[in-house]
């Protein structure tokens, strides 16, 4: 029998003050696939996100890792890395000392712990700024160390929520290489609105609009080498849907 996917939503519904945020969204994901989760602002993708994480309880529906409740089981969520849009810093902590921080919360001991901070600051190229204040750090480095404290307890699956938003190409370039990279042995989640991100680093695309999914496949399937096709779905998903919205 072939296990579970990493990740299951089966019918995940977010409501708030009255309004559906998130419209009965079903996908699933397997170890070694990046998912690049594309729509426009305000098309639900940070709460679905947050659903995923824990952080949010669907209204209705379910979040499922590894087929097993997340509302049921919390302690799952210490398989999980996740990136919010803003990287969760502390300003008065150091870079080292801050993941440090972060790989204990998640149940590391010292030793383990330090050994984990030592192969995630190599691996997220922040070794130059290690002991520098996070308070200090330039946007691109921040993005950096908000990846690095997903990451530095070897989780199963990886969340982030806008991670090259904001960044210069070349910093965006980098971002994009380490999600890829994370992509291989693990399952990865990329939220953004930018095609780009989608093209360059993601097996697999997921379209949201206005709260519910309109498309889930293979990036190979759509995008020729300039990734034109996905950018005609893309927008006659959103044309369409505000068409029907304002007859």
């Amino acid at each position: 029998m072939s296990p579970a996917p990493i990740l299951q939503l089966q019918g995940a519904t977010r409501r708030l003050a009255g309004r559906t945020i998130v419209d009965g969204v079903t996908f699933s994901l397997d170890r070694g696939c990046v998912l690049g989760l594309l729509g426009v602002n305000g098309a639900g993708k940070s709460t679905t996100l947050r659903m995923i994480a824990g952080l949010l309880a669907p209204s209705a529906g379910r979040v499922l890792f590894d087929g097993r409740e997340l509302a049921e089981e919390p302690a799952l969520a210490r398989r999980l890395g996740y990136l919010p849009e803003t990287p969760p810093l502390y300003a008065e902590l150091r870079v080292d000392e801050y993941l440090a921080f972060c790989a204990r919360l998640r149940g590391m001991r010292a030793a383990d712990a330090r050994r984990a901070v030592d192969h995630v600051i190599e691996r997220c190229g922040l070794t130059e700024v290690r002991r520098r204040l996070c308070g200090n750090l330039s946007k691109g480095f921040a993005q950096r160390v908000g990846i690095a404290q997903a990451i530095v307890h070897d989780p199963d699956l990886i969340v982030l929520d806008e991670p090259a938003s904001g960044l210069d190409p070349v910093q965006a370039a980098s971002i994009r290489k380490l999600v890829s990279e994370l992509g291989r042995d693990r399952a990865v989640i990329l939220s953004t609105h930018l095609l780009h991100d989608v093209t360059a680093c993601c097996a697999r695309v997921a379209i949201l609009h206005a709260g519910r999914l309109r498309h889930d496949g293979a990036l190979a399937e759509l995008t020729g080498a300039q990734g034109a096709d996905l950018e005609t779905l893309f927008f006659r998903i959103a044309s369409a849907d505000d068409a029907q919205a304002a007859a």
